[in-house]
C-alpha cells in the first residue's frame, strides 16, 4: 500500500477547519495529522508533525498565512513543507504575497471538495497548482501592484519560444491550452516548462508565474 498522504489544516473557522479534516480523513491515501487556527501554531506543528502538505488560510490571528507560509516554505527553509493556500477570492489581495512566500499553489474556498482533494495529491507529488481562470482572476488582478524587479539578467537564458511558453504560463494557461496557441504538442510544452524551470532555478509552475510577473514579462 502506498503511504498514506499526511495532511495538517490551518484554519481560524473551526467549522471549515474540521469540514476540510472530515473530508480529507475520509480518503484512503490521505490522514490528517494535526489541526490548528494560527500560522504560529502550523509552524509549531508542522516542525514536530513533519507533515506532507500544509492546507492554509490567510487570515488568521496571531501569525497570518503569509508570514507562517514562508517559514515553512520559503526560500531560505532548509527542509520546505508544501503548503496549499485555500483563501476566499474577494478577500484575498494578498494570494500573490503567499505565492512569493513559497505556496505551492492555492485554491478557492468554495471550491468543490473533489477540488480540494485533487490540489493536496497535485502539491503532495511536488508539483504545483495552478487554476488557470483563478490564476487569470488573482494573479491578473494585482499585476498592477507588482513592482518588476530591475533588470532581466535571466532573461536572456531562454530562447524566444521558451520566453513565449514562460509568458502564456504567467497568463494562466494551463498545458494543453499552450500546446493549441503554439500548435505544438503537449509533451513538448512540458519538456519547455521543465527547461525554463531549471534554467531560471526555479521550483515549480508558481514560481515561474512570480518570476514572469516580477520581470515586467507580463503586463
Amino acid at each position: 500500500m502506498t503511504t498514506p498522504i499526511r495532511v495538517l489544516v490551518c484554519d481560524d473557522q473551526e467549522l471549515i477547519r474540521a469540514g476540510f479534516a472530515t473530508i480529507i480523513d475520509a480518503q484512503p491515501d490521505m490522514e490528517i495529522v494535526g489541526q490548528c487556527g494560527d500560522g504560529r501554531a502550523a509552524v509549531a506543528l508542522a516542525a514536530r508533525l513533519r507533515p506532507d502538505v500544509v492546507v492554509m488560510d490567510v487570515r488568521m490571528p496571531v501569525l497570518d498565512g503569509i508570514a507562517a507560509t514562508r517559514l515553512l516554505a520559503g526560500a531560505a527553509v532548509a527542509e520546505p513543507v508544501k503548503v496549499l493556500v485555500v483563501t476566499t477570492f474577494n478577500l484575498d489581495e494578498y494570494v500573490y504575497e503567499a505565492l512569493r512566500a513559497g505556496a505551492s499553489g492555492f485554491l478557492l474556498k468554495d471550491a468543490p471538495p473533489v477540488q480540494l482533494l485533487n490540489g493536496i495529491r497535485t502539491v503532495a507529488t511536488g508539483a504545483a497548482l495552478l487554476a488557470p481562470e483563478v490564476t487569470r482572476q488573482l494573479v491578473g488582478r494585482y499585476a498592477a501592484r507588482i513592482r518588476p524587479a530591475e533588470g532581466n539578467p535571466d532573461r536572456g537564458a531562454l530562447t524566444r519560444r521558451e520566453l513565449e511558453v514562460l509568458r502564456l504560463i504567467a497568463e494562466g494557461l494551463s498545458n494543453s491550452e499552450i500546446a493549441a496557441a503554439l500548435v505544438i504538442s503537449q509533451e513538448t510544452v512540458k519538456t519547455y516548462v521543465s527547461r525554463i524551470l531549471t534554467k531560471l532555478d526555479l521550483r515549480d509552475r508558481v514560481q515561474a508565474v512570480v518570476y514572469a510577473y516580477r520581470r515586467g514579462l507580463v503586463t
